[in-house]
C-alpha cells in the first residue's frame, strides 16, 4: 500500500480522486470505483502497489500491438482493479475481483525483465496490462522510469480511461500503447461500461499527438457494439488521426455475466471491409485464419509480414518499406524474426 497521487481533499475527511473520469468522491474506509483506491483517515491510498497478480514473457503480438517491434518479446505484468465494469470483461478474474498476489517491487520487475532479456534477446521491455494499468498509476509510472533508464520500452494495454493531466505526466515514458474502444456509442458505455466514450477517444488523440505509437483494439459484441454505422465512424475518427493506426477488431466469447454467442465470423470479416475503407491496417483477432493477422502494405497490397495466431512467422521488408512498391511500412522498431 502506498499513497495514491491525483486526489484532492475535500475537508470532513473526504476526497476526491482526480485519476480517471469516474472523479469518485470517496468517504473514509471506502474504495472508489475501480476498488483499489481507498480513502484511510482523509488521505487516498493505491491497495494495489506492488500487488502483482500476472506476470508472463508475452510476444508483443499478443497484446496486440502489431506495427511495434514486431516479433519482440515483452514482460507483461498486472495487478487487479479496473476503472470500468464491464459486464463482458474478458478478465473479470483479476478486473473485478482481488485474485492472490505476489508482492514486488518496481527494481525486483525490472530485475526480472533483465533476466528475461539475458536469456531471450529479443525481449525489449516492460507491458503494464492483464487488468487496467492505469488505475495502477504509481506502480506503472515507477516501473515505467527504471525501466526506461535500463534502456527498456514501456507499452500500456489499457482502456483509455484517465484525465488528461495524470495521462501527460504518464506519457514521456510510454513507447507504445494499445487502447481499447469498447465501442463507439456513448450510451453503450453508460449502459454497459459505466463509463463514457469522450474520454477515451481523447486518450487516443492525446497519446497520438504526443508521439506515442498507438492501436486500437475493440471487442465486437453481437447486437451491442457490431452496427455497421459505428464501425465506419469510429474508422472515420481514427483515419483523421492517422490512417496509419491499426485496428483490431476482436472476436467476443461469453464471459462473467454475458452469454451471447460468439461473435459470428462473417460480421468480423464486413466490419473489417467497413473498416478498410479509412484504415491502411485492419486485423481480425480471437480469431484465427490465414490473412487475418498479416500485414499488407496498402499501396500495393504486398505481404508484408506473416504472422500465425500471436507470433510473427516471417517478414518481406527492405528496409522496413514494402519491397513491392518501396512505401513505408508504418512500422516502428526492430523486425525480430
Amino acid at each position: 500500500m502506498k499513497e495514491a497521487l491525483w486526489w484532492e481533499s475535500l475537508g470532513d475527511d473526504k476526497v476526491k480522486c482526480v485519476l480517471c473520469p469516474n472523479a469518485c468522491v470517496i468517504v473514509p474506509g471506502k474504495p472508489g470505483v475501480c476498488k483499489v483506491r481507498e480513502n484511510r483517515g482523509g488521505r487516498l491510498y493505491s491497495l494495489n502497489y506492488g500487488q502483482v497478480a500476472s506476470i508472463c514473457l508475452d510476444p508483443i503480438e499478443k497484446k496486440p500491438l502489431f506495427h511495434f517491434h514486431p516479433g519482440a518479446l515483452v514482460l507483461s505484468v498486472g495487478t487487479y482493479g479496473c476503472s470500468f465494469q464491464c459486464a463482458f470483461c474478458q478478465n473479470w478474474r483479476i478486473s473485478q475481483v482481488k485474485p492472490t498476489c505476489t508482492e514486488l517491487t518496481p527494481e525486483q520487475v525490472i530485475s526480472i525483465c533483465a533476466s528475461q532479456q539475458r536469456r531471450y534477446p529479443s525481449t525489449i521491455g516492460m507491458a503494464y496490462t492483464y487488468n487496467e494499468p492505469t488505475v495502477w498509476y504509481e506502480f506503472v509510472r515507477e516501473c515505467a522510469e527504471l525501466a526506461g533508464a535500463e534502456g527498456f520500452v514501456n507499452v500500456l494495454v489499457t482502456n483509455g480511461y484517465i484525465q488528461p493531466e495524470p495521462l501527460d505526466e504518464l506519457i514521456p515514458l510510454i513507447d507504445a500503447m494499445n487502447i481499447d474502444a469498447k465501442a463507439w456509442d456513448e450510451g453503450f458505455y453508460r449502459r454497459v461500461i459505466r463509463g463514457k466514450a469522450d474520454p477515451v477517444r481523447r486518450t487516443v488523440e492525446q497519446a497520438a499527438d504526443a508521439g506515442v505509437w498507438v492501436e486500437v483494439a475493440y471487442l465486437v459484441i453481437p447486437g451491442e457494439n457490431d452496427a455497421d454505422e459505428h464501425i465506419d465512424s469510429l474508422a472515420t475518427w481514427l483515419s483523421r488521426i492517422n490512417p496509419a493506426i491499426p485496428l483490431h477488431l476482436s472476436r467476443y466469447f461469453p464471459a462473467y455475466k454475458y452469454d451471447k454467442p460468439p461473435t459470428p465470423i462473417p460480421t468480423l470479416e464486413r466490419l473489417r471491409g467497413i473498416a478498410g475503407e479509412k484504415l491502411h491496417y485492419v486485423y481480425i483477432g480471437n480469431a484465427w485464419k490465414k490473412g487475418y493477422a498479416d500485414t499488407i502494405c496498402p499501396q500495393c497490397g504486398t505481404v508484408l509480414l506473416e504472422r500465425g495466431a500471436l507470433e510473427l512467422e516471417r517478414a518481406s521488408l527492405s528496409q522496413q518499406a514494402c519491397p513491392g512498391c518501396l512505401r513505408p511500412a508504418d512500422i516502428t522498431g526492430k523486425v525480430w524474426i
